[in-house]
């Protein structure tokens, strides 16, 4: 059986190399700067980063789930400080301040594997899928109110699924019929019944519980604007990280890279100089194959780095 709650830090060793070196010889300032771990988790990258900073170093972590917080609040080391807050909100550090930002997107495995917290199709419990516990609305309470082109746009968008439309008019049938959804196994079924094929070895309501997670939590939002503000808050030299789980993060994070890492000439000027690119493409990371055999969840996870040009 699966040992529940707990969690194995994706991408590890990769991830905070590619915030510390540069074909493996460690820059001599980066061991003294601040970072930043901007999805906390269980603090599997944040431990790895202060294991590697000196005694002058900085990290400050962001996490908007109340059990991560609360987890984060076992790490006594005076160098480490955590905000209970999205990432988006990144901006709020000083300008040029940072010497690296990691961002570890999506869902982890304790909150999977509560069922209280209603992520999973797995577990019977609320339907809730909230990262914050503490405000906003869960999805049963949004589905409650919710019109067919709503909950078929958001499961189309955010779930990619083909079936959009017939799920939504059974989420809403089922709520005129017998009151609405408030279980996870509700749910689950419905979209069993509705959905009648589906690709091998992939549980029908995948693609709308991602849908929904996705929407209840602005993920991809939150994401766009922590991304922008990384352009802010990283000094000159500095690295961003993304471990991204989807093709929707994905996608958001690569043509972020690839934006920022051209020059830009203005066609109403084109002898004036390009404005110089911000940012330095510096690759893109895979798991290893006895990474994806230890831990199947990180099969679909990439890691893109880059780094911050002078201005």
């Amino acid at each position: 059986m699966e040992a529940p709650r707990t969690h194995t830090t994706v991408l590890l060793n990769e991830a905070v190399d590619a915030l510390f070196s540069d074909g493996g010889t460690p820059f001599d300032a980066a061991l003294q700067a601040t970072y930043v771990d901007a999805t906390f988790g269980r603090g599997g990258h944040s431990r790895s980063i202060l294991s590697r900073l000196d005694a002058s170093g900085r990290l400050i972590a962001f996490d908007r789930d109340p059990e991560a917080v609360a987890q984060a609040a076992l790490i006594t080391d005076p160098r480490f400080s955590i905000r209970h807050e999205g990432f988006s909100n990144l901006g709020v550090l000083p300008s040029g301040s940072v010497g690296g930002v990691l961002m570890d997107l999506g869902v982890s495995s304790p909150q999977i594997d509560s069922p209280e917290r209603g992520f999973s199709f797995r577990f019977d419990g609320p339907l809730d899928m909230r990262m914050d516990t503490t405000r906003g609305e869960s999805v049963a309470q949004w589905l409650e109110t919710a019109e067919i082109n709503q909950i078929a746009e958001v499961i189309r968008e955010y779930g990619e699924e083909r079936f959009a439309g017939s799920i939504a008019k059974a989420i809403v049938a089922r709520r005129q019929e017998r009151g609405p959804i408030s279980t996870t196994s509700e749910l689950a079924q419905l979209v069993a019944d509705t959905v009648k094929t589906r690709e091998p070895g992939q549980n029908p309501a995948t693609r709308t519980f991602q849908a929904f997670r996705i929407f209840i939590n602005a993920e991809l939002e939150e994401l766009q604007q922590a991304l922008d503000a990384s352009l802010e808050v990283l000094q000159p030299g500095g690295r961003l990280a993304v471990i991204s789980f989807h093709s929707l993060e994905d996608r958001i994070v690569k043509q972020f890279i690839a934006k920022h890492s051209k020059e830009e000439y203005d066609r109403r000027a084109p002898f004036a100089a390009p404005k110089v690119m911000k940012l330095k493409a510096l690759g893109r990371i895979k798991p290893s194959a006895e990474e994806v055999a230890a831990n199947p969840r990180s099969r679909s996870a990439i890691l893109r780095v880059a780094q911050r040009m002078p201005a």
